[in-house]
């Protein structure tokens, strides 16, 4: 198979992949049902996949990567207090029962029972953990290592939250988000 067209099965069967995840569960995905919905067959699914688990994992890890990417770039250049306005406004886009919300639950879910996806996660987190530490670092936030832990994971939550509680929108949860930026070093004007 031609690398162009290869890379395109690929592609379509990863956003075949996503789609499916979102729609009928990550239990639910068959192989026949993915590849229909590709558009190829059947058993271009595992010539292009090692399992069609390892398909999944890729999809979701995809699209969580993705959304960890959007959020970092939004904070490049801002203050810790203005980043946080941003990424939780960028958030509100994310009602809770839209396609990368759901896709999120179903992951979360998935990786309680599948070590590489778990894997898979945890790497994605450090991947964003990493840059949101020295942005912190940058605005004089106490312990930033730490705080970036806590501010991804309440961030996280809340997405996942969303589906359950509407009301976590960024007007609810910023204010309270922002009390773990606090500067490290208060300015005078701060101390008064």
């Amino acid at each position: 198979m031609g690398t162009e067209r290869s890379r395109q099965v690929r592609e379509r069967l990863l956003a075949a992949a996503g789609e499916l995840i979102v729609e009928r569960g990550w239990s639910a995905v068959s192989t026949r049902v993915l590849a229909e919905r590709a558009g190829v067959g059947a058993g271009l699914v595992h010539y292009h996949f090692p399992s069609l688990n390892a398909l999944l994992n890729e999809a979701a890890l995809g699209v969580m990567a993705e959304v960890a990417e959007q959020t970092l770039a939004q904070l490049e250049g801002t203050t810790p207090q203005e980043g946080l306005d941003l990424a939780l406004a960028a958030l509100d886009a994310y009602p809770g029962d839209d396609p990368a919300s759901t896709l999120f639950v179903e992951a979360y879910l998935a990786a309680g029972r599948d070590v590489e996806l778990r894997r898979g996660i945890t790497a994605v987190l450090e991947r964003f953990r990493a840059p949101l530490a020295d942005w912190l670092r940058g605005g004089d936030i106490a312990d930033p290592e730490a705080t970036a832990r806590v501010l991804a994971s309440a961030v996280d939550g809340v997405m996942l939250h969303r589906a359950l509680d509407p009301a976590l929108d960024a007007a609810a949860v910023a204010p309270v988000l922002r009390r773990l930026l606090a500067p490290a070093h208060p300015t005078e004007q701060e101390r008064r």
